[in-house]
């Protein structure tokens, strides 16, 4: 044996036994959100929801809404007046004039009006047909113009109304994991409008964003949300059994993220909430489409708390 080899098999003898490498570790299997996490998430929503509707401006506020006519009609609150003003407000508090599509308002004497937080003197007023609509202030009494199709409104807002005052809360089912459910949206074959009816009477023509379809303890369902312009939400106005003793009888709304790249979209009912109109008679609500109520009882997201 030569001289080298020799060297290296003393010392391939010498070195010790190789270590055998350690296993990886098993990696964890996903764990799935526990029920009380739902029941956070859903706690988290409401309080956000109700910090919303008990604010200056939410819908507990809303005390009037009066269709405005051709030409001049008062406002004030004295008894008479064509567009009445809580009693905060002056007797006399000013004029509104319409002219087709337009209105003003020319505050009376003595009248402080405010727009955006600057004396308001008189002029054309903006509507909510395209964007924020102008909203004057006067105390605690705001109002600001809507149109609704053809109809022009002098919406009233009091943040001193009784509604708001006397506000307790809204009663929820108990949140709950099966009512967090996944849907598929299968787009429309090509653009559509979608008719919605009104508390009006009348429909709306709103953008269609296609339709969810999702299982409900073994079952297939189907709504059609809405696509409105600009948001980052899906809106769905759904109908199911429990309106007829449990829920707003008009049915509810709810709210959606926009699909992932699979079209999957997640439909959380914990947070299926009252519509304005279950507040107060002066709101102008959209109504479940045709094919959006349910023959199921959603026993998810808020009860009734009030029916107008």
């Amino acid at each position: 044996m030569s001289t080298l080899a020799l060297v290296l098999s003393l010392a391939l003898q010498a070195s010790p036994p190789a270590k055998p490498l350690p296993k990886p570790a098993a990696q964890a299997a996903p764990r799935k959100a526990p029920a009380e996490d739902v029941a956070a998430a859903t706690q988290a929503w409401h309080a956000e929801r109700l910090q919303r509707l008990t604010s200056p401006d939410g819908w507990l506020t809303l005390v009037g809404l009066t269709w405005l006519k051709e030409g001049e009609q008062t406002a004030g609150s004295a008894p008479g007046s064509a567009v009445v003003l809580p009693a905060p407000a002056p007797s006399r508090a000013g004029t509104f004039v319409r002219k087709g599509d337009s209105v003003s308002f020319q505050p009376a004497p003595g009248a402080a009006f405010t727009l955006e937080g600057k004396p308001f003197t008189g002029g054309a007023l903006k509507t909510d047909e395209k964007g924020a609509p102008d909203v004057l202030r006067l105390g605690s009494v705001n109002f600001q113009v809507i149109r609704r199709q053809d109809r022009l409104g002098v919406r009233v807002k009091d943040s001193e109304a009784a509604a708001r005052k006397q506000f307790h809360g809204i009663p929820l089912y108990p949140a709950s994991a099966d009512w967090k459910v996944e849907a598929r949206l299968v787009p429309d074959e090509k653009p559509r409008m979608l008719s919605v009816p009104t508390v009006l009477g009348y429909s709306e023509e709103m953008k269609s964003a296609g339709t969810l379809v999702f299982t409900v303890a073994g079952k297939e369902y189907r709504l059609m949300p809405v696509a409105e312009d600009g948001s980052d939400e899906l809106f769905i106005i759904f109908g199911d059994e429990t309106n007829r003793d449990a829920t707003y009888g008009a049915g509810r709304f709810l709210e959606a993220p926009l699909p992932d790249k699979d079209g999957r979209v997640v439909l959380d009912f914990n947070r299926a909430y009252n519509p304005p109109c279950a507040f107060t008679r002066f709101a102008t609500c959209p109504l479940p489409p045709r094919g959006n109520r349910l023959a199921v009882r959603v026993e998810a997201g808020e009860k009734r708390a009030g029916d107008h």
